[in-house]
């Protein structure tokens, strides 16, 4: 007789359908995987936010992408200081150990760190105020963007959304590694933006800083109208 578990029920669910589905596709990879370990190209910096996940978005599969996710998707300045830095650890393992050669750092619409950022003077969560400590990173550009009198909340949120994709890229080039990597041509940065309204991802120009749609034509499935 199989134990009672408090255990999400929904998750069992989900995964029962993985061993029943991809797990019986992918078995071979897995054992790969666990042989040999994971060699991915690319590193993405995203938020933690569920309804944005890069392995769905980019329809990956396993040992494919290195995925780092923090509120915002925001990279610190490079800081040796000997305080715990989660996200600086896994930036140094997948540009130091697994040598990828992308970084994406992606973000997307309606963030609710952002959004903190924008409404510094609410409530904090708990007396620690974890989230707006760590939405500090964006201070500055916030109260520039929460200064924009002419546009509407949403807009704002739009704006300070995509100006923290190109911080956070600011950032990445402040740790050594990254910067002497970049170059030599050994490893590309990148921006995106994802509306989770539309599902469309949107690009960063790495010239401009422009954020525009990429030319892709969505697949034929034989329906007509």
């Amino acid at each position: 007789m199989a134990r009672e578990t408090s255990f999400p029920l929904r998750l069992l669910d989900g995964y029962r359908a993985f061993v029943n589905g991809a797990l019986p596709r992918q078995q071979l990879r897995y054992r790969e995987l666990a042989d040999e370990g994971q060699k991915p190209e690319t590193m993405i910096v995203a938020c933690c936010d569920s309804r944005a996940a890069p392995e769905v978005i980019f329809d990956s599969i396993p040992g494919e992408v290195f995925v780092l996710r923090n509120v915002a998707n925001l990279v610190p300045p490079y800081e040796p200081d000997g305080a715990y830095h989660s996200t600086s650890a896994a930036l140094e393992f997948a540009v130091q150990a697994l040598k990828v050669k992308n970084i994406v750092v992606m973000g997307h619409a309606r963030c609710g760190g952002v959004n903190a950022a924008l409404s510094p003077a609410d409530k904090p969560l708990s007396p620690g105020d974890f989230i707006g400590k760590w939405m500090d990173l964006l201070r500055p550009a916030a109260e520039k963007v929460s200064r924009y009198d002419s546009m509407t909340a949403g807009e704002r949120n739009t704006a300070l959304e995509r100006i923290a994709i190109r911080h956070s890229i600011e950032n990445l080039r402040s740790f050594p590694c990254v910067k002497i990597l970049e170059d030599k041509g050994r490893l590309a940065l990148h921006g995106a933006w994802f509306d989770i309204a539309t599902g469309e991802l949107w690009i960063m120009d790495p010239a401009s800083g422009d954020f525009v749609r990429p030319n892709i034509q969505p697949a034929d499935n034989g329906s007509s109208l």
